[in-house]
């Protein structure tokens, strides 16, 4: 399978604890990301992966471990979490250059499973290789996940669920909770190694000294987190649990679980289970971003010698974030509004909209799908605009007739999608792994889901708003 090899290990066994995973002597690979193994340049044994994934062997003799962090849990700091039912088996080179963690969920209990069985249902697991797929298309910086291990066993979570395994590959696993944990353990050494893995790994054109390095570092975080929330909210998406466990230092979507795309409108919009209070709604996201990011600048400041002059210079660089995403979402909804300049005028227009479509429950995607469509030479009969806008959509036109009609079709058709994947459309295909089917109409979707951008005919129930949008939930797979 090529090279493989340990990562991480100059943090010490007091951040990366060796951990077996669990046998699963009957498991099957359910699914495999074929495209993933192709651009990562890994040439797989099929039957090897499954010894590897089902823990029946080790990637080149290599230790598995549990990694260690801490952080905060919806505002509330945990100061021992880790991966309570995960293991980091090997890590590679890849095709590109860069180093890649193979990394299972649903591998059995840790020292930091907290009384857990370690386990996860099938359920989960299906969602992470569709939505991680699909996130990917989409833009968006995400890890990957590489295949689905069946155990062919039994999980207790509302009711007994089939289990499985993840296998997830991505890029860097350092959270701002391994830098938490340094920060409560007051290690130095340690996290001074941890800012440098990141450097030379995710931010390697930082060439400061000193102190000036932390402050750099800090700073590049904190774009690449901007960046990405950015991104979510332009297709809709919501992560549903932000907490700083779950903030990859390298700015990638991490912890597919109680995750959901935005369907009708509004900045409230919360389908985590476990978010009672609307910490991470929609709208919630960069404002939560920006609090992650003040977790590690605390951390960091274990690094620095005159407390005040740092606290000053971190508390700049998070005024920074603030400025950065302002300027990045007006850029957004530019876009998406297919205008090719922003007019100080603009702002009622899209305030005017978005009002309409949080009142009239309009569906995101399909919105913007509409007019995107609406610009084409040859409009789709299947994206329609909601007599709703109709008002709306004469002063929106009037206002894109002022630059070229082509240049904004091209702009908006690069950022709005014409195709999702719908909440109704997760939820059908868990329900038929669940009954052991893998049917045509699974891979044709998820092919569909491969191109996003893509406006065509599309089936009517790949676009179709949730059939009972207040009542959906989702759930981690713990």
């Amino acid at each position: 399978m090529g090279h493989y090899f340990p990562r991480y290990t100059e943090l010490g066994e007091t951040y990366l604890i060796p951990q077996q995973p669990c046998r699963f002597e009957q498991a099957q690979l359910l699914l495999t990301n074929r495209n993933v193994l192709s651009d990562l340049g890994l040439d797989v044994n099929l039957p090897q992966l499954r010894e590897y994934l089902a823990g029946l062997s080790q990637v080149d003799n290599i230790q598995p471990v549990a990694m260690a962090y801490c952080g905060h849990q919806f505002g509330q700091f945990n100061p021992q979490l880790g991966d309570g039912r995960a293991h980091l088996i090997a890590s590679f080179v890849a095709a590109d250059g860069h180093a890649y963690d193979m990394h299972l969920k649903g591998s059995g209990a840790t020292v930091f499973s907290r009384g857990g069985d370690g386990f996860c249902a099938l359920g989960p697991a299906i969602r992470e290789y569709i939505m991680s797929q699909a996130m990917h298309s989409l833009g968006i910086p995400t890890t990957h996940c590489l295949a689905v291990l069946s155990t062919n066993q039994q999980v207790m979570r509302r009711a007994m669920e089939p289990g499985a395994v993840v296998c997830r590959v991505a890029r860097s696993h350092i959270r701002v909770g391994t830098f938490q944990l340094m920060a409560m353990n007051k290690d130095v050494a340690a996290m001074q190694q941890l800012v440098e893995l990141c450097i030379r790994e995710y931010f390697s054109d930082i060439t400061s000294t000193g102190e000036a390095r932390v402050f750099d570092f800090f700073h590049q975080v904190c774009q690449q987190q901007c960046a990405l929330i950015l991104k979510w909210m332009q297709v809709g998406f919501i992560h549903g649990v932000m907490n700083t466990d779950n903030t990859l230092i390298n700015g990638e979507t991490i912890d597919y679980g109680p995750c959901a795309m935005m369907e009708s409108f509004s900045f409230d919009t919360v389908f985590s289970s476990i978010d009672r209070h609307g910490r991470y709604a929609f709208g919630q996201q960069p404002n939560i971003a920006s609090w992650n990011c003040g977790r590690l600048a605390e951390s960091l400041m274990l690094l620095v010698d005159d407390k005040d002059a740092a606290l000053e210079r971190f508390s700049k660089v998070l005024s920074q974030f603030a400025d950065d995403f302002n300027q990045g979402y007006q850029r957004m909804w530019s876009k998406k509004l297919g205008l090719l300049t922003w007019q100080e005028s603009d702002k009622a227009l899209l305030n005017e909209l978005l009002s309409l479509m949080q009142q009239n429950k309009l569906d995101y995607t399909n919105t913007f799908a509409a007019l995107t469509n609406s610009l084409h030479t040859s409009p789709l009969p299947t994206y329609t605009l909601p007599e709703a806008l109709a008002d709306w959509v004469t002063k929106w036109r009037k206002r894109i007739c002022e630059g070229d009609l082509c240049e904004a079709h091209s702009l908006m058709q690069s950022v709005n999608p014409a195709v999702i994947p719908r909440n109704d459309m997760v939820e059908y295909f868990i329900a038929e792994f669940n009954q052991g089917a893998n049917s045509d109409a699974f891979t044709s979707w998820l092919n569909a889901l491969k191109t996003p951008y893509s406006y065509q005919a599309y089936p009517a129930q790949w676009l179709a708003t949730m059939s009972n949008e207040q009542a959906y939930q989702t759930f981690c797979g713990t």
